[in-house]
């Protein structure tokens, strides 16, 4: 199963916002309070790809506004990168959870579930047409840049792709908001930023 066959006709960001919102491509709309789509100008110079939404982005419908969102507010802000100017959206338009008491907890999205919603993905990127692809986690990286691609080795790196004419992939914030210390944190917020300041170099 796709979700190629919900893309609209003549596609505009708004029509592919509408048509997510009823997309049935996997199971996981069965999971999420809501289609989560991409948020962000159509003329935007930089495309954020992360995994998926989580809880409050579930709760909201916006990517990116939970903890890990206000993270990478604060990385662009410090690597100089104004948010107004970016497209911010995931690989997976629903949010994966598994039940741990009370609490929703995130779980990974498989190789079909990607599979499924990457029509939407690739609406978006025709539409906005970014210069700058930014791949945030190794599950935003693989699954545009292939199953081989490891962050950890290339994060950083501009990679050759025919996605956008800059491409790079670097963590997902909630990778630092997982480190088990502050120090931890600090040393990883501060790789994350200068990351993000090779972006802002050819913005």
């Amino acid at each position: 199963m796709s979700a190629a066959e919900y893309i609209p006709d003549g596609p505009t960001l708004e029509k592919l916002r509408e048509a997510a919102a009823a997309c049935r491509a996997c199971h996981l709309w069965e999971l999420g309070t809501q289609t989560v789509f991409g948020e962000g100008s159509s003329d935007a110079q930089v495309m954020f790809v992360g995994e998926q939404p989580g809880d409050q982005e579930d709760q909201e419908g916006r990517p990116f506004v939970g903890p890990a969102g206000k993270l990478l507010d604060r990385a662009l802000e410090e690597a100089g990168i104004d948010r107004s100017l970016a497209y911010v959206t995931n690989a997976v338009k629903h949010f994966k959870w598994e039940a741990r008491g009370k609490r929703r907890i995130h779980a990974k999205p498989n190789w079909t579930e990607l599979a499924a919603c990457r029509p939407w993905l690739d609406a978006e990127l025709a539409v906005v047409s970014p210069r700058v692809l930014v791949c945030l986690g190794a599950t935003a990286a693989q699954s545009l840049l292939g199953k081989q691609f490891r962050v950890t080795q290339h994060r950083g790196e501009w990679v050759e792709s025919e996605l956008a004419e800059h491409v790079t992939a670097t963590i997902h914030p909630s990778a630092i908001l997982r480190q088990r210390d502050d120090e931890s944190r600090r040393r990883e917020l501060a790789a994350f930023v200068d990351d993000l300041r090779i972006v802002a170099g050819v913005l």
